[in-house]
């Protein structure tokens, strides 16, 4: 057992309340850092402490490891909970946190690197048993890329061994194409990432991005808890999410979800993860890559599940094994998240600042918002366009449908544009009803 009494939480927005909320529960205290743009916030005003870390720019404040460590030993917290984003995969801050005394809410450092580097995460998954999709190992040169992809076939992808959240992707149709595009994937690699080290890798045109929730403890207990359907997606960006997967076979579930949870063992993992999959059409699913901390669309498994990821997160990280095995996770029911943006669907989805002059949240059975704003409050222009994440539950998946739509028809958001509208024009749609979408879907459909 490691002693913990206070956690810094070293994130903002609604997953900076989310912990802080799970901390009070646990009994914990709880220290929130700040921008200066986030001075005034909710999470800020509702911590027990909180210290200004720099500038309003993240490079300057939440991407300072230097200043959040200096806030955790002015404070005296020692435990820090990265969030997601900003830190949270950042395995040298991982053993930073750990050389300052200190614990880190989340898996090994040395895991989060292995995990985080694509080309090294996909090697581990071949090594535990877990389908990977077909590809390369890291390419250097166009002869080496075009005798990889003479195996591999086109459609491919090009992406960044150490890419994630969607960026560092390039799809290439054909030979001349990859001729282009390889030393500009490079290069644009090396830039967003500090390392330009690119894989290939088969690029499946309709498939579903299916994750599965794991969780670890380091006593042996590595457990899955079900899974996600986040196909709803726009330039690799998920939109909307469900927990279970609809339509999935039964069978399929079962081995995905084994699969997930035998990887999450093999790698020694502690904490919450996830491991992303790419289920095809005709059933077979492939390991796409591990996330090394908690997701944004957690709250859609916890409704069917009952299990709260931030809680099992805080008892793994002071020593004590998870408080679920896997007998013990039943799933009931269905839920579905939409992600409320400061943006322009019709402006191609560009987000746009602003201030919240008006944020009416909706409620009734079944319906949770988390947000980390209220009315007031100024979305920013140097962090995520998130605002809130609209979470419905249902008996069924019609019910939790039903109920998204009432939520999205309540909800009432002036001073910046959101997809609100969209979202019910979505959630009518006879495709996303039959659960007939791919990772393609919602821009072929936003085509028509």
């Amino acid at each position: 057992m490691t002693a913990v009494s206070r956690v810094l939480i070293a994130n903002r927005g609604e997953i900076a309340l989310r912990v802080l909320r799970a901390c009070r529960e646990a009994g914990l205290g709880t220290v929130a850092v700040h921008s200066k743009a986030d001075a005034g916030a909710r999470w800020v005003r509702l911590a027990d402490s909180s210290v200004h870390i720099g500038g309003s720019p993240a490079a300057k404040s939440y991407l300072d490891a230097d200043a959040v460590l200096a806030a955790a030993r002015a404070t005296g917290a020692d435990a820090v909970h990265p969030g997601y984003g900003f830190l949270s995969e950042n395995a040298e801050f991982a053993r930073r946190v750990a050389a300052a005394g200190l614990v880190f809410v989340g898996p090994p450092p040395e895991v989060i690197e292995r995990m985080g580097d694509k080309a090294a995460a996909r090697r581990t998954a071949e090594q535990a048993g877990v389908a990977v999709v077909p590809g390369s190992g890291p390419v250097t040169d166009l002869d080496q890329a075009r005798r990889a992809a003479d195996r591999i076939g086109f459609p491919l992808l090009v992406k960044a061994a150490a890419g994630g959240g969607g960026r560092g992707i390039r799809p290439v149709e054909d030979s001349d194409q990859l001729a282009r595009v390889l030393p500009t994937a490079q290069a644009e690699a090396q830039a967003a990432f500090g390392d330009g080290t690119v894989y290939l890798e088969r690029a499946l045109t309709r498939a579903r991005h299916v994750e599965v929730q794991v969780l670890a403890d380091g006593h042996g207990n590595a457990v899955h808890v079900f899974e996600r359907d986040c196909s709803v997606q726009r330039r690799r960006q998920k939109l909307l999410e469900e927990a279970p997967a609809p339509h999935l076979d039964p069978r399929v579930r079962e081995e995905m979800c084994a699969a997930a949870a035998r990887l999450a063992a093999h790698v020694g993992y502690r904490g919450a993860g996830t491991v992303e999959f790419l289920l095809d059409e005709d059933g077979s699913f492939f390991f796409m890559e591990m996330n090394t901390r908690i997701q944004v669309e957690h709250p859609v498994t916890e409704c069917v599940t009952g299990v709260d990821l931030v809680a099992e997160q805080l008892r793994v990280a002071r020593g004590e094994p998870l408080s679920v095995r896997q007998d013990d996770i039943r799933p009931a029911g269905a839920a579905v998240e939409v992600r409320i943006n400061a943006e322009d669907p019709e402006g191609g989805f560009v987000p746009v600042p602003g201030d919240l002059a008006r944020f009416d949240l909706p409620g009734g059975p079944g319906v949770r918002v988390d947000t980390g704003f209220v009315a007031g409050d100024r979305i920013s222009p140097f962090y995520d366009s998130l605002i809130a994440k609209l979470v419905c539950w249902g008996a069924d998946r019609e019910q939790a449908l039903a109920r998204a739509d009432q939520a999205l028809a309540e909800l009432r958001v002036e001073g910046v544009p959101t997809a609100a509208a969209l979202y019910r024009r979505m959630l009518a749609s006879p495709d996303l009803r039959k659960g007939a979408v791919h990772t393609r879907w919602l821009e072929e459909w936003l085509a028509t």
